[in-house]
C-alpha cells in the first residue's frame, strides 16, 4: 500500500523559545500565520542557596532537542511535510548566563538566570566605583547597575569559579547568553559552531554601546571581562549557521531574539509608540521608540527591540520589566500547594472575585522597575481570619496587573502619550479573570491576540525574512489580520485608584527588608532543616501579630 502524499503546506518556519520554566519548538506557516504544531517540555531549577537561582545548560540543550524531534513526529503524522520547514528562529529567556569549554563543548558552571540575587554585594562595590557626575555605565547601556543583568553574574563567576578562571587563563572559556549557547551548540559546537548572539540579548549584558551597537571596552574593562570570550554581534534576522543534527539537520538558523523583543515583533508592534505586555515568569511592557534612544525619568530601561538585517537600522524600546509574575502562580503551586495546577488559580481567583482587602507583593527577588529596590522581599498583609486561600490566589493575580500599572503609569510619563489601549501575550493571558482584572486596574481596554504565542511568531518572522531565506514578509500590506479579543474594564476609575494606592502602600512596606546581610554573605544551612510550614505559619503571625502591636484592630 502506497504511502499517503503529504499536505501541501509551507512554506514553513519553526521557532525554539527557551524560557525560564520551559522549553517549546513550534513550527508556523510562513504565509498564513498559523501555527501548525508544537511541543513543550518543562525545565527544572535549581536554589542552591538562598537568593540563588541555576539551571543547567546542558538539560536546556536537550529539551531544545526533544522539542525539536517531537513537534516533527506530530506534524508528520498530521501529514505535514517536515522538508518544508526553511528556517529556524531562537527566542531565548535574556540575561541568563552561561560560560562553557570550547574544547569539549561542556558547561563550566551552570546558567545563572536572570532572577539571581548572589550578586548584590558585587553590584554594590561595583557602584562605588562610578562617578556620581557621569554615569557612563548607563548613558551607555540604557540600564541601571543591577543584579538582573548578564554583567555582574560573569563577573561573579570570575572571581569564585576556580575551573572557569582556568579555562578563561587557558583560552579555552566561552561566555553567552542562552541564546549564543544554543545557536553555537546546534551549529556544531566543538565542530565548528558558531559563537553570536543578537543585538537585543546583547544590549542585555551591560557589555554592550546600544549607541554603536558594539562591545564596549570601557565597560568591558569596568567589569573586567575579557573581551575575547564574548560572542559576535550579528542582526536578530540573518543566517547565523545550520543545524548539524537531528530531523533538521541542513535547516538555517537565521532569526534571533530576546523573549521580550521577540514578542514586540510577534505582536507586530513596529510602529512607534506601539506597546506590548508580555505575562511570562515575570511581566515585561515594551513600548517601541522607533529608531532613538529614549532614556527614562521613571525607572524604565532603554533597550535594543530588533535589528530585522544586517544592513537595517536598529529600533529601540522603553521597557518596564517586573521580575515575579507567572512565578507567583508557580510559587503558590509549587512551594506552598494550594493549587494542583497553575490553571486551577482562575477558578480559585473567579469564586470569591475579591482578595477581600488582602494584598501580595510578590517581590521574591526585590523589586524591578520601576523602583529597582533590591532590599524588598515579597509580602502578604491586610490577613484577617477571613481570608482564605481563594482571597489569596484573587490577591496573586492582582499583584500582576498592580505592577503592570506601575510600569504603565511610568511610561505614560515618559513617552508623554498615555497608552489607550494595552497588547497583551503569554501563556498567562488565557486566564480571563486575570485579563478583566488588568482592564479594570489599568482602566483601559485590554487586547488580547487569538493565539498567545506571539514570542515564538515574532522568532519565526525574524528567521523566515532573513536574507538567504525570503519566505517570510514584513512588509506592512503582507502581514495578517489578526481579530483581537478585547477586555473593557467594568469598574468605576475611583474604586480603581483606591486598590491601586492601597497596593503601593503594601509595596512600601515590602522595602528594607535585606539590611546588614545580602544572599551572598547569609548562611541557608542554618535553617535548611526545618519545614517549610514553620517560615509559613511564622510569616503569618508575625503579619497579624505586626496589626495589634501598632493598634490597628
Amino acid at each position: 500500500m502506497a504511502a499517503p502524499k503529504k499536505a501541501a503546506v509551507g512554506p514553513l518556519v519553526g521557532a525554539v523559545v527557551q524560557g525560564t520554566n520551559s522549553t517549546r519548538f513550534l513550527v508556523f506557516n510562513s504565509k498564513t500565520a498559523d501555527l501548525l504544531g508544537c511541543h513543550q517540555v518543562e525545565l527544572t531549577q535549581e536554589f542552591p542557596k538562598e537568593g540563588w537561582v541555576e539551571q543547567d545548560p546542558k538539560e536546556i540543550l536537550q529539551s531544545v532537542y526533544e522539542c525539536i524531534e517531537r513537534t516533527c513526529e506530530k506534524l508528520d503524522k498530521l501529514n505535514i511535510d517536515i522538508s518544508n520547514i526553511k528556517a529556524i528562529g531562537v527566542s531565548n529567556q535574556r540575561e541568563t548566563t552561561v560560560i562553557w569549554d570550547k574544547l569539549t563543548g561542556e558547561p563550566l558552571y551552570n546558567a545563572v538566570v536572570w532572577l539571581d540575587l548572589r550578586t548584590q554585594s558585587t553590584v554594590e562595590n561595583l557602584r562605588k566605583k562610578i562617578p556620581e557626575n557621569n554615569n557612563f555605565v548607563k548613558s551607555k547601556t540604557g540600564l541601571p547597575l543591577s543584579t538582573y543583568f548578564s554583567a555582574v553574574k560573569l563577573r561573579w563567576i570570575l572571581d569564585n569559579v576556580r575551573n572557569v578562571q582556568k579555562a578563561v587563563e587557558e583560552g579555552r572559556a566561552l561566555f553567552g547568553t542562552i541564546d549564543s549557547w544554543l545557536i553555537w551548540s546546534l551549529t556544531g559546537g566543538v565542530y565548528g559552531g558558531v559563537h553570536c548572539t543578537d543585538v537585543t540579548n546583547a544590549s542585555r549584558t551591560m557589555l554592550f554601546n546600544i549607541h554603536s551597537l558594539e562591545w564596549d571596552k570601557e565597560l568591558c574593562d569596568f567589569f573586567e571581562i575579557p573581551m575575547d570570550i564574548l560572542p559576535n554581534v550579528w542582526s536578530s534576522s540573518e543566517i547565523y549557521g545550520l543545524m548539524k543534527a537531528g530531523t533538521l539537520e541542513g535547516v538555517p538558523i537565521s532569526g534571533c531574539l530576546g523573549d521580550q523583543s521577540a514578542a514586540l515583533v510577534g505582536q507586530m508592534c513596529f510602529q512607534e509608540g506601539q506597546a506590548k505586555n508580555t505575562y511570562g515568569t515575570g511581566c515585561f511592557l515594551l513600548c517601541n521608540t522607533g529608531h532613538k534612544c529614549v532614556f527614562s525619568e521613571h525607572g524604565l530601561l532603554t533597550t535594543v527591540a530588533y535589528q530585522l538585517g544586517r544592513d537595517k537600522p536598529a529600533c529601540y524600546a522603553l521597557e518596564g520589566s517586573v521580575a515575579i509574575a507567572g512565578a507567583v502562580i508557580r510559587w503558590l503551586r509549587d512551594n506552598i500547594g494550594i493549587i494542583n495546577t497553575s490553571e486551577e488559580i482562575e477558578v480559585l481567583a473567579r469564586d470569591v472575585g475579591t482578595s477581600y482587602g488582602c494584598y501580595f507583593v510578590p517581590a521574591f527577588s526585590g523589586l524591578y522597575a520601576p523602583y529597582w529596590e533590591p532590599t524588598a522581599r515579597g509580602i502578604i498583609c491586610g490577613l484577617t481570619q477571613f481570608i482564605n486561600k481563594s482571597h489569596i490566589a484573587f490577591a496573586a493575580l492582582e499583584s500582576v496587573c498592580f505592577q503592570t500599572r506601575e510600569i504603565l503609569d511610568a511610561m505614560n510619563h515618559d513617552c508623554g502619550i498615555p497608552l489607550r489601549h494595552l497588547q497583551v501575550d503569554g501563556k498567562m493571558t488565557n486566564n480571563k479573570v486575570l485579563m478583566q482584572l488588568q482592564a479594570d486596574i489599568l482602566h483601559i481596554p485590554v487586547i488580547k491576540p487569538p493565539m498567545p504565542e506571539t514570542t515564538a511568531l515574532g522568532a519565526a518572522m525574524a528567521a523566515g525574512a532573513a536574507e538567504g531565506v525570503g519566505v517570510w514578509s514584513l512588509k506592512p500590506e503582507d502581514l495578517s489580520v489578526v481579530i483581537m479579543e478585547r477586555f473593557e474594564p467594568q469598574i468605576k476609575a475611583t474604586e480603581c485608584e483606591i486598590r491601586y494606592s492601597t497596593w503601593k502602600k503594601a509595596v512600601m512596606k515590602s522595602m528594607g527588608w535585606v539590611t546588614t546581610q545580602t544572599p551572598e554573605s547569609s548562611d541557608p544551612t542554618i535553617f535548611s532543616s526545618l519545614p517549610l510550614g514553620f517560615f509559613i505559619v511564622s510569616s503569618m503571625v508575625m503579619l497579624i501579630g505586626a496589626r495589634y502591636i501598632s493598634g490597628i484592630p
